[in-house]
């Protein structure tokens, strides 16, 4: 009885190969490389008598119409229902024959057929077949296993074929048993079927694409997959099933299981990015870039994760390929993202962490990475800045003009946004925060602060231009903005020249979905608070109305309630003000309708929280500015709720009331201002006063 099955086997194993042409499905890359049929279409059908006897016939056989027409109707396939009643027998032998009859019965495109075949089959017997051929049946010597093997890959790639099948949960279940047979097959040709079937199963349903991330199943499909030869079909079929599985899957709402089986698939494709030279190694680039630009992904925590940190060093390794040789200024702009993306989830500092490959003799130093990536960024800055000034200003093609800047803006904005993060990471690095495996030499420091003082002068220069055609409006001019407003942060005096001239404008650009100036003001907050510390910083930013602007925009953070702003650039715009109103002497600032509204504001803020650091900012600012006036003027105003002066004598009495850490020099600074302030004018408030004089002794 076991030679007999081992009999049919073999046989099947030849001659099941027309299912696999008889339900062939266009999936655009797949169906172009269908296995090719021993016994290919009419010649299979044709095959077998109804008495089981072979009817085929030496030479080629004629295909043709009038051929067709004329065959006697006695060669036709047998009956499925023959072909089911063998399949849903309980013997092997009666299965593995039903099997060789259905390669006759599935005429081509009868997709319903082979779904019958394959209810009646059952997953179960074929996940048998998978196991004897995997080894794990004993009892079994080595050919015969290989036979069971490629017959089990033949038949499910054949049935897959169909999608209905392809999606059922029985085709899905057999995932892990086909990626352990890609880990272990030296039989490229098995491998490749195994490919192909897998392709199907991830095209067909979420499932079957979801099965993919249970662990292990990426390890042993794409774990040798920089083994596989150079345009080999193999490595063509892993890679295409790779990319089904990058663009199919979403991190959202996945378990942590399925989130590692994600990060694995990171990590594979880091290899061939870092060691391939053919085109999978850009292939892989994008699926690195797409699976990693996902702001938000619970992937990023998973990769954080991770124990092993090999794959960085390779993405690093893949990224210096790229950035060192002569490629094309698109694949240039992946590897930057990808940069980009990497410091977004492991932190600033991974740009000089110092990972080393062991195998890899040639690595680069922490130094000359991090200027190759900044040298590189600087090079397609300077380059999409030419071109967006002259798409904008000077083209005179303007029916690609919106295609053409539209891309060209998003591809600035990703390297702003790296550039930024550089800025941050030498930053820390200069002020000693950074761990000793992140520290860069001071000579590189140097060297990093000469090209970014040349870029952020060159973006300058697109804000003047934009300025002299009238442009105000516009996320890229935002995000010239917001980087201009990074680099200034840590060096606010860098071209300072520049930054006047321009600075009134600045105030007044708005990203495109903005009705009035806003973030603009924001991003130029940390580098406002540092010049008014200075008579000059204060007059220079009071010439023009600057001051009106700030309090404007703390007014708009406090009514977003926390939701977009955190409470970092309100301290940073309270600082400001408190530096102004400190020199309003100098700067001869008088009371305007705008801070009656900032006292409103600052109200608000302080009655959301009981932190002592926003009751202590909002009353020693609102102290600075009831020095302006008095309550019988505010009384008169009509856009002031009388309301509010209870409200002022409340923060006035909590901040009085708070007691401050030992060693806190802001917030004692702070309470004294409150003090000296509030005895200044508090003859002026006898609301303010007597509500004070119950509760505080001042």
């Amino acid at each position: 009885m076991a030679t007999a099955c081992s009999l049919l086997v073999v046989a099947a194993a030849f001659l099941i190969l027309p299912l696999l042409g008889s339900c062939a499905v266009s999936t655009h890359r797949l169906s172009r490389h269908a296995p090719v049929m021993l016994l290919g279409g009419d010649a299979g059908a044709s095959a077998w008598d109804h008495g089981g006897r072979s009817t085929v016939r030496e030479g080629r056989e004629d295909s043709s119409p009038a051929a067709a027409a004329a065959a006697p109707t006695a060669a036709s396939a047998p009956p499925l229902d023959d072909c089911l009643r063998l399949l849903r027998g309980e013997r092997d032998e009666q299965k593995l024959a039903g099997l060789l009859i259905a390669a006759n019965v599935c005429r081509a495109g009868d997709a319903a057929a082979v779904a019958e075949v394959y209810r009646a089959v059952g997953p179960r017997f074929l996940r048998r077949l998978l196991n004897t051929g995997l080894g794990k049946v004993e009892g079994r010597k080595e050919e015969e296993r290989e036979a069971y093997l490629r017959l089990a890959v033949t038949v499910l790639a054949g049935l897959a074929r169909v999608p209905e099948v392809a999606a059922d949960e029985g085709v899905v279940s057999t995932v892990p048993l086909v990626a352990e047979v890609v880990s272990k097959s030296p039989d490229l040709t098995i491998t490749e079927e195994c490919f192909e079937l897998l392709s199907l199963v991830a095209i067909a349903s979420d499932d079957g694409a979801h099965k993919f991330c249970e662990p292990g199943i990426i390890d042993m499909l794409f774990g040798q997959i920089s083994s596989f030869p150079d345009g080999s079909r193999c490595l063509e079929l892993a890679t295409h099933l790779m990319q089904l599985l990058v663009h199919k899957l979403r991190a959202d709402n996945m378990s942590v299981e399925r989130l590692q089986g994600m990060a694995s698939m990171v990590a594979s494709l880091a290899v061939p990015f870092n060691v391939l030279h053919t085109a999978v190694k850009f292939e892989s680039l994008h699926m690195l870039t797409t699976l990693l630009s996902q702001k938000e992904s619970p992937l990023h925590g998973a990769l954080r994760s991770m124990p092993s940190t090999i794959w960085e060093s390779h993405i690093r390794g893949g990224i210096i390929d790229v950035l060192q040789n002569r490629v094309v200024s698109s694949e240039k702009l992946q590897a930057l993202l990808l940069a980009e993306c990497m410091m977004s989830i492991l932190g600033e500092s991974w740009l000089s962490e110092d990972h080393k490959i062991l195998d890899n003799k040639n690595v680069m130093s922490v130094d000359k990475f991090v200027l190759l990536v900044l040298e590189s960024a600087r090079v397609e800055v300077a380059v999409l800045l030419n071109e967006l000034a002259f798409s904008k200003y000077e083209s005179s093609e303007s029916s690609q003009i919106d295609g053409a800047i539209s891309q060209k803006q998003r591809n600035l904005a990703i390297l702003f946004s790296l550039i930024e993060r550089i800025i941050k990471m030498i930053s820390d690095a200069s002020g000693g925060e950074g761990e000793p495996s992140q520290t860069i030499h001071e000579r590189t420091i140097i060297q990093a602060i000469k090209g970014l003082n040349e870029t952020i002068s060159l973006v300058l220069d697109f804000l003047q231009d934009a300025k002299d055609h009238g442009q105000r409006k516009g996320d890229d001019l935002l995000a010239a903005v917001r980087i201009v407003g990074s680099y200034l942060a840590e060096t606010p005096y860098a071209c300072q020249e520049k930054t006047g001239r321009l600075l009134e404008f600045i105030f007044s650009i708005e990203g495109q979905d903005e009705s009035r100036p806003f973030y603009s003001v924001r991003f130029m907050l940390p580098m406002l608070s540092q010049i008014t510390t200075t008579a000059d910083g204060c007059r220079t930013l009071v010439s023009f109305g600057g001051h009106k602007a700030v309090i404007d925009c703390l007014i708009k953070m406090t009514e977003q309630n926390g939701m977009m702003v955190d409470n970092g650039s309100i301290f940073l715009a309270c600082d400001t003000i408190i530096n102004i109103m400190s020199n309003r002497k100098s700067s001869h600032i008088q009371m305007e309708p705008c801070f009656i509204c900032l006292l409103q504001a600052l109200i608000t803020w302080a009655g959301t929280t009981d932190a002592s650091s926003v009751i202590m900012t909002a009353s020693s600012l609102c102290t600075i500015v009831m020095e302006l006036t008095s309550e019988e003027f505010l009384l008169s105003c009509s856009d002031f709720d009388p309301k509010t002066l209870g409200s002022l004598s409340d923060l006035i009495v909590r901040s009085l009331h708070e007691d401050i850490p030992d060693g806190d020099m802001e917030q004692l600074n702070q309470k004294q201002i409150i003090v000296s302030g509030y005895k200044r004018w508090a003859d002026r408030f006898p609301r303010v006063r007597n509500v004070v004089h119950q509760h505080v002794s001042v």
